[in-house]
């Protein structure tokens, strides 16, 4: 069951009791078959407010469907729950045989195709092309209402990191917050000369961005340090002139510090000591934080230290099959509605593994009327295909990086997970070449399997 058929399930049986953002996390995880202990480390909660939570949330399922629903029995409960929905909905469609499906009720043109945009960065806020994956939306808007929250988007390349987070953005003005947003793509390499150096080109930012004139050496003092100086100059002075509404710091693309392991092991457990001290000072409460990132981090800190065992944590799930087929309705391909419809997309899934670029590239030239879907998955790994530029691209940084070559080649070889170096496995991760379990690692999809099994059998003695 997906997570969207979990939301769909839950959302039916509690009609008239929406659940906070931790109840879907705990829901989520126990899917998962996390045990609360798990939860708590990950979320940052207490172990015995989360087994509360859990508690509840059991009891209130078991109350609406009139049967004990327990953290063990989940699965079993939902999904007798679909299944008896499936039932009475096929004998609804008995009776109704005119009628057209749901699918094919929303799947009017958004636009004609000669106005739909080449699939490029993040899915613009106004455009119906950006496909929700339920609970995720809500569970990170609602954590962004918790004073002092820190929340971290952690997904490959191309997967809608970015997309997420203006949402979040745009939901947090709606809030009334006020917002910093950094790309430490836009850092200048020599910005990461020193911890000193960095920490004062970040508050410099944070301040011209919240129309505060940067005053640094006024709170800067070089015998207490630069961590210490940058906390209070937040304290002391951000964070005390802006109003009374929460702040919310978005931070994009942080895997750029991880590359300098001598301003990550002082800046990223500053993050989690400032979301720490919200417990503590009222000040601190002012300020929500999300770290977006493509990698975990590599370089050797403490476990205590890592701000990334706190606070809560986004993985972003591929397209599950309906919502391809979701997708494709909103690029105006009839073609896809209904039952049928899912059958003709199934063999692109298969394909492209629900990889949200590699989803809506495909559909943008589809509905272009470019190709035919079989020809455009006949044609997906070579020269000729639409994938060529991107399949390129990602050779070419495997080129420059023997180790990862090397890797790679070890994940192609074998339809079998495969143990990794950590750090290659990592890297290749936050290509969006490879799955993780741990340290093994399987291919992406289908397509850089059979990409990488032509051009990586060349480099064979690289």
């Amino acid at each position: 069951m997906s997570v969207e058929d979990i939301l769909q399930a839950v959302e039916g049986i509690l009609q008239d009791k929406p659940l906070a953002s931790i109840q879907w996390f705990v829901l989520y995880q126990s899917w998962l078959g996390k045990t609360y202990g798990e939860m708590a480390q990950e979320s940052g909660y207490r172990d015995n407010y989360i087994k509360e939570v859990g508690s509840e949330l059991w009891q209130d399922l078991s109350i609406a469907l009139g049967k004990r629903v327990t953290k063990k029995n989940l699965h079993l409960a939902l999904n007798k729950y679909l299944q008896d929905k499936i039932g009475d909905r096929e004998n609804q469609n008995q009776q109704n045989l005119g009628e057209k499906s749901s699918l094919e009720i929303v799947s009017p043109d958004f636009f004609s195709a000669s106005k739909i945009e080449f699939p490029s960065g993040p899915v613009p806020l106004s455009s119906p092309l950006y496909i929700n994956r339920p609970p995720l939306e809500e569970l990170v808007c609602n954590e962004l209402l918790h004073p002092g929250c820190l929340i971290r988007i952690k997904a490959p390349r191309k997967t809608g990191k970015s997309s997420l987070l203006n949402r979040m953005i745009a939901y947090a003005k709606d809030q009334g917050y006020q917002i910093v947003y950094l790309d430490f793509q836009e850092a200048d390499q020599d910005v990461f000369a020193s911890l000193d150096k960095f920490l004062r080109w970040f508050c410099v930012n944070v301040s011209r961005q919240l129309n505060l004139l940067p005053c640094l050496d006024d709170f800067w003092d070089t015998e207490m340090g630069s961590k210490v100086s940058c906390k209070i100059y937040f304290e002391a002075y951000l964070l005390q002139y802006i109003d009374n509404s929460p702040l919310v710091l978005a931070l994009n693309e942080v895997h750029r510090v991880f590359e300098h392991s001598n301003i990550a092991q002082d800046f990223l457990p500053m993050l989690r000591f400032w979301h720490e001290q919200a417990k503590q000072e009222q000040i601190w409460q002012k300020l929500r934080m999300v770290v977006v990132h493509t990698t975990e981090i590599y370089i050797p800190l403490k476990l205590n230290q890592s701000p990334f065992n706190v606070g809560i944590t986004i993985t972003l799930p591929p397209l599950t099959l309906n919502q391809v087929q979701n997708l494709a309705l909103r690029y105006g391909l009839n073609c896809a509605a209904d039952s049928q419809g899912a059958k003709r997309l199934a063999p692109l899934q298969t394909m492209l593994g629900g990889h949200p670029y590699l989803v809506s590239l495909a559909l943008y030239h589809l509905c272009q009327e470019e190709m035919t879907l079989e020809v455009l998955l006949e044609t997906a790994s070579t020269p000729m295909g639409i994938y060529s530029q991107h399949l390129r691209e990602l050779l070419s940084l495997l080129q420059k990086e023997p180790e990862l070559m090397s890797a790679m080649q070890q994940v192609i070889a074998t339809d079998e997970k495969v143990e990794l170096d950590a750090i290659a496995a990592y890297k290749l991760e936050s290509m969006g070449l490879v799955k993780l379990n741990g340290n093994q690692a399987y291919a992406m999809c289908e397509l850089y399997r059979l990409y990488f099994s032509q051009q990586l059998g060349k480099h064979s003695g690289y």
